[in-house]
């Protein structure tokens, strides 16, 4: 069952949810074919009757998430493999804390090893880099989002991440929700137009319109769209806009914000809604975890 926190259990998670729970199986059986080929030439010199212990121990702080890809690929190599959890996805954990322990024949043990490893290391990165975005908004009401930078094949399973580690997803993929960029209006003949157009074609759906300065958004707040998206806006240049008159759109920000300049941002603009950053997902460093037999026989 996917752990998600409750202050994220809105539609857009449900949503996310109901896609993970066919990515997933999908997402460890590439993983694995990728790594295994034709075999898995250096178990094969373990007696194929081994069995063994194993227990996934965490070498730093971290904010820990992926159990399902690990149980996953546990479940597709040997159902008969058994693993208890001693942690669940969103806890922290410290240096040399025991995540798991797992049971089965030496072989698969051995096999799974690098396609957990990678899962949970990549996952509890991620989850970890929200956790410390999250931290600096939490005294704020502007919501901290994820882009579709992600890494390929691993943008539903990092979207899970960013939503464990405390942050708010952005639309899942082209599919969604509008978004009409820079290329989009030049090659549309303008925002009004592109906005009319995505009107007619897709009422049901959200606009976000990305604007690079004031004319621009103007034109966006007079098209009535959803959301104006300012993007590569230093704050001064962001502090210029003034107060919006209802009914008024949301606004995010993005564009190079990170770490070290986010809270410049959250304080920037009572306007500002939300704040997109790609760097939740494409700057991430993995988590140093490792797995290691305790008993064999």
């Amino acid at each position: 069952m996917l752990h998600l926190r409750k202050d994220n259990e809105n539609s857009g998670v449900q949503r996310l949810k109901a896609f993970l729970e066919k990515d997933i199986p999908k997402c460890v059986s590439r993983a694995l074919e990728e790594d295994i080929n034709s075999g898995d030439i250096t178990a094969e010199l373990i007696s194929p009757n081994s069995f063994s212990v194993a227990e996934i121990i965490s070498r730093e702080k971290a904010v820990v998430c992926g159990i399902n890809w690990v149980n996953e690929v546990l479940s597709q190599l040997d159902p008969t493999t058994k693993i208890e959890w001693f942690v669940k996805d969103g806890d922290f954990i410290k240096p040399n804390q025991i995540l798991a322990s797992i049971k089965g024949f030496t072989r698969i043990l051995l096999t799974a090893e690098r396609t957990i490893l990678n899962f949970l290391q990549i996952l509890s990165g991620t989850a970890t880099n929200a956790n410390r975005y999250a931290s600096i908004a939490k005294n704020s009401s502007v919501k901290i989002l994820d882009t579709r930078k992600t890494i390929p094949g691993l943008r539903l399973a990092q979207k899970y991440a960013i939503s464990i580690g405390g942050c708010k997803n952005h639309r899942i993929g082209l599919f969604d929700s509008f978004l009409i960029k820079e290329n989009h209006i030049k090659a549309c003949g303008g925002i009004t137009k592109a906005v009319r157009r995505a009107r007619e074609i897709r009422p049901d759906l959200e606009v976000q319109v990305e604007v690079e300065n004031l004319n621009e958004f103007n034109e966006a707040l007079n098209a009535y769209v959803d959301v104006i998206l300012i993007d590569n806006f230093s704050s001064e240049e962001v502090n210029k806009i003034g107060e919006l008159k209802n009914p008024a759109p949301k606004i995010e920000v993005s564009g190079n914000i990170n770490e070290d300049n986010l809270a410049e941002y959250l304080s920037a603009n009572k306007i500002i809604n939300r704040i997109s950053c790609g760097s939740l997902t494409k700057s991430v460093n993995s988590v140093d975890l490792s797995m290691r037999l305790t008993q064999t026989g």
